[in-house]
């Protein structure tokens, strides 16, 4: 069977992983035809724009893509292509596996943790009042009108919409996911002692919709706070965890850093009838062109996609060649060496043929 797939390079080094990620999964055994379309700088110089619409369009007609890390300025500018593609495409779902693997240095053995992150709202709805304009200051003296607390005029305001409808949607995924995956337990992370009437109405949710799994799942709740210091302290007692957009942005990072940094990190964002891949970690673009860094997280996006698209035997095939690379330690990227400066270190592409020889 012939699947179609949206293949997006992305910035900085996002077109070596995404080469060698391509590479993998194809040599995996599962016949892919890939639309290649530009997202980021690259489509500013051929488009004028960071995110064409062409990019969308091939999404939603091919209903999956393997995006690589694209560039996004901070403080100013475009807001990020990530977010942008998620919102304009319904991707409510973030996904991110933390998963331990021999060879890879970390204090933690036998990490198996997934992050399922609500995508569409809280802060990273960018609903936000930029500091000295007149709407801000309409909206601050609002504020105060209603709640008689005082805040300062030449301040920026960041608006934090919680849904009922996207809190349900998130714990009924989180809950799917676990009985799909043979998951025992999903605990649901929040600041609902704080923030009663955002973080309440999403604890509220998740108390509501756990019902409905009780004689299969065990529910917990765990505070923000409190869950980081858990995953540093005892980690392998927990499973699945489901949060806001913030709280599972943040904690997907330190999860990561449990099983060796984001180099190993891959993620998946899914809606109703699509689905984009992508490595957690950022673009690096002082590496770019120098075949250089790690694509063990580009390739674990791929193996996320494979399974996916119902090619579970092809995931398995390629999960397993990358663990074999991984615990030998020999055909690795610098990263992987117990010395950053290990001279039998190799390249990305030489990386991902080692993977392709072992599959």
């Amino acid at each position: 069977m012939e699947h179609k797939i949206t293949l997006i390079p992305g910035d900085g080094i996002g077109p070596e992983v995404a080469r060698a990620a391509r590479r993998c999964v194809e040599a995996a055994g599962v016949n892919i035809a890939w639309e290649v379309v530009a997202a980021g700088q690259d489509a500013i110089e051929d488009y004028g724009e960071i995110l064409p619409q062409n990019v969308l369009d091939s999404i939603k007609k091919n209903k999956v893509a393997l995006k690589g890390p694209i560039i996004t300025p901070i403080g100013t500018g475009f807001r990020s292509v990530n977010v942008a593609i998620r919102h304009a495409l319904g991707l409510f779902a973030c996904v991110r596996p933390a998963k331990s693997y021999i060879g890879v240095r970390s204090p933690y053995k036998d990490i198996d943790l997934v992050i399922i992150r609500e995508n569409s709202e809280d802060l990273y709805a960018g609903i936000e009042f930029e500091e000295g304009k007149p709407e801000t200051a309409e909206l601050i003296a609002s504020i105060e009108k209603y709640t008689h607390k005082k805040i300062r005029p030449d301040s920026g305001i960041s608006i934090k919409p919680i849904s009922k409808f996207a809190s349900e949607r998130i714990a009924r995924f989180a809950f799917e996911y676990a009985l799909k995956n043979n998951r025992r337990k999903v605990t649901a992370v929040h600041k609902a002692n704080i923030m009663k009437f955002s973080d309440g109405i999403f604890l509220k949710a998740a108390r509501e919709v756990a019902k409905d799994y009780a004689d299969r799942i065990i529910f917990e709740e765990a505070i923000v706070d409190n869950m980081s210091m858990q995953l540093v302290q005892k980690p392998k007692d927990y499973d699945v965890l489901v949060l806001p957009n913030l709280y599972g942005d943040i904690l997907s990072d330190l999860c990561a850093g449990l099983i060796g940094g984001l180099g190993i990190a891959p993620g998946a964002n899914i809606g109703e009838d699509m689905a984009v891949f992508e490595a957690v970690h950022g673009s690096a673009p002082k590496y770019k062109g120098m075949n250089k860094v790690n694509p063990t997280a580009m390739i674990l996006s791929g193996v996320l996609m494979l399974r996916h698209i119902n090619e579970g035997k092809a995931a398995d095939r390629l999960e397993n060649a990358l663990k074999k690379v991984l615990a030998e330690g020999k055909s690795v990227t610098y990263d992987l060496k117990m010395r950053r400066d290990d001279p039998t270190a190799v390249g990305t592409q030489e990386m991902a043929d080692a993977i392709i020889a072992n599959l």
